[in-house]
């Protein structure tokens, strides 16, 4: 009997503990995304880009200057959660650092990006400003 409570236990934790392996966070830049999707497709990524929060053109580019050419490539939609949606202008063409799951072959309105973040879990305005002198 405890032979058998043990392996009921020890089969639980590896099911609990699975999860929290495969839902590890990458630290990955917008170039990688685009150079190489499938490598990064389903997983949990995180990122640093500008961003722009509009109907549906919910976006985070490389540059600035991307999203001010048009550059949609350039670039990966967002799918936005309501509780961030309610702070865009505290976000909107602000440079910003998130964390959702990659989705290489969702391309976002129209097909117009590169890919897309999705179950966006963290969003903050990246305000790193190194040392000058």
């Amino acid at each position: 009997m405890k032979t058998l409570t043990l392996l009921s236990f020890l089969s639980l934790l590896c099911w609990v503990a699975q999860p929290s392996i495969a839902a590890e966070t990458i630290d990955v830049s917008i170039v990688q995304l685009i150079a190489n999707p499938q490598q990064f497709d389903g997983k949990i990524v995180r990122i640093i880009g500008f961003a722009r929060l509009e109907f549906e053109g919910d976006s985070i580019y490389l540059h600035r200057e991307d999203y001010e050419h048009g550059i949609t490539k350039n670039g990966l939609w967002m799918d936005v959660p309501n509780d961030m949606r309610k702070r865009d202008t505290e976000f909107d063409q602000k440079y910003i650092l998130i964390e959702g799951r990659f989705n290489a072959k969702f391309t976002g309105h129209m097909g117009m990006w590169s890919g897309s973040i999705e179950k966006i879990s963290r969003f903050e305005v990246w305000d790193h400003k190194p040392d000058r002198k």
